[in-house]
């Protein structure tokens, strides 16, 4: 519940931030650099006299999107490659099992790193390279869930009243797979979210003028005494957002045990 409650009044702030701020995102006004937090700009402005408050509305949209698309492509490729491979078995799942085991043997920023190197930097590429990445865990937990579930009587049962493979493995399995699947995905939004802000951070992420909490922390990185309430905030709210699945995903977790 905490979790949700914290993660709701984030979401609300993002969303209207797509839509209205207090300030334009990009406007500089050089009479305000560097400001401290006041009535005007509640989390300050920047080194170029934007309001700090502005652009973290806005950047968790940012955040929000890379992070969601990410985990929805991880776990749509990982929910069918893990089905698949989970409920027939054999040579296809020996040959499948060990190329994830490969890519999960290396740190995941290690990988998109590699993979940026060759199709390039954005906030869509950044989204393709998590979402590649994110694949093999996704199809793991669905791999090891499947086979947990195909030898139960319902299974069985559904079998010898003549069901076909596909529908045995998307009607009768999947759904009772979907607390453990929604665990997941809080905690990969989660990776998402550090994932993207490290790669913002790097310059390898969401491009400017987009504005990006991984971003805003590497260009406050220069003003960490002289103005430390521009890499506080953004900081803050991606403390928040993690916080907020992880709380989440305990919760789920408590349910399907």
């Amino acid at each position: 519940i905490f979790g949700l409650i914290l993660t709701g009044i984030i979401l609300v702030i993002t969303i209207i931030g797509q839509f209205w701020t207090p300030y334009d995102i990009t406007g500089m006004n050089s009479m305000a650099r560097n400001q401290a937090p006041s009535l005007m700009h509640i989390m300050g402005t920047d080194n170029f006299g934007r309001d700090v408050f502005s652009r973290v509305m806005n950047g968790c949209g940012t955040t929000f999107f890379v992070a969601l698309s990410t985990v929805v492509i991880g776990c749509f490729f990982g929910v069918i490659i893990g089905a698949l491979t989970g409920f027939y078995g054999g040579l296809l799942d020996e040959i499948v099992m060990r190329i994830n085991d490969v890519l999960l043997s290396f740190p995941s920023v290690l990988l998109v790193l590699i993979f940026i190197s060759f199709i390039g930097t954005g906030k869509y590429k950044i989204i393709v390279a998590l979402g590649v990445m994110f694949i093999p865990s996704f199809a793991r937990i669905v791999r090891s869930e499947v086979i947990r579930y195909k030898s139960q009587e319902f299974v069985r049962s559904a079998q010898v009243m003549g069901a076909g493979s596909l529908r045995i493995i998307f009607v009768h399995i999947l759904p009772n797979t979907v607390v453990s699947m929604l665990t997941a995905a809080a905690i990969g939004f989660n990776n998402a979210v550090l994932a993207e802000a490290s790669m913002s951070y790097l310059g390898l992420g969401v491009q400017p003028p987009d504005p990006s909490l991984g971003r805003m922390l590497s260009e406050a990185q220069a003003y960490i005494f002289t103005a430390p309430w521009y890499a506080i905030w953004p900081g803050v709210v991606i403390v928040l957002i993690i916080l907020g699945f992880s709380q989440i995903s305990e919760g789920l977790r408590a349910i399907s045990d």
